[in-house]
């Protein structure tokens, strides 16, 4: 039995989504719903789809805020997963949260830019639109 997940449906969309995202700010992305990855761009898919997302982004997810890489505590999308988090925001359809979309730090570790998170931003907002229609 497996639970429903409306971002979850949007599949192949939300993977064609986090490409051109990736391509745009030449960075890592992941499109989540509220339990796992299910669109990876600019990184191994088989390191990253369909795995259970970290208590941590859980956690920081269900806040509803949109987090961004600093400060002492990492953020990690998937346990066990050693690329931070430069950038999370949650994507809320109909006042629900249904996920996220992450990009990730790039190998050296640098944050997102200001465009990159308002880049995020919109992406969250789109994809919260396109669930509710």
């Amino acid at each position: 039995f497996k639970k429903y997940s409306p971002v979850g449906e949007m599949g192949a969309f939300a993977a064609q989504y986090a490409d051109v995202i990736s391509r745009a700010c030449l960075l890592p992305v992941l499109i989540c719903d509220r339990d796992h990855v299910i669109a990876v761009a600019g990184e191994s898919k088989k390191e990253f789809l369909e795995r259970r997302i970290s208590p941590l982004l859980e956690k920081k997810m269900e806040e509803r805020q949109t987090v961004v890489a600093g400060g002492s505590q990492r953020l990690y999308a998937v346990e066990g997963k050693d690329r931070p988090v430069g950038v999370m925001v949650p994507i809320i359809s109909a006042g629900d949260l249904s996920g996220c979309v992450c990009l990730l730090c790039n190998e050296r570790g640098d944050t997102p830019s200001e465009s990159d998170q308002k880049l995020a931003q919109v992406a969250a907002a789109f994809l919260g639109k396109q669930m509710e229609e």
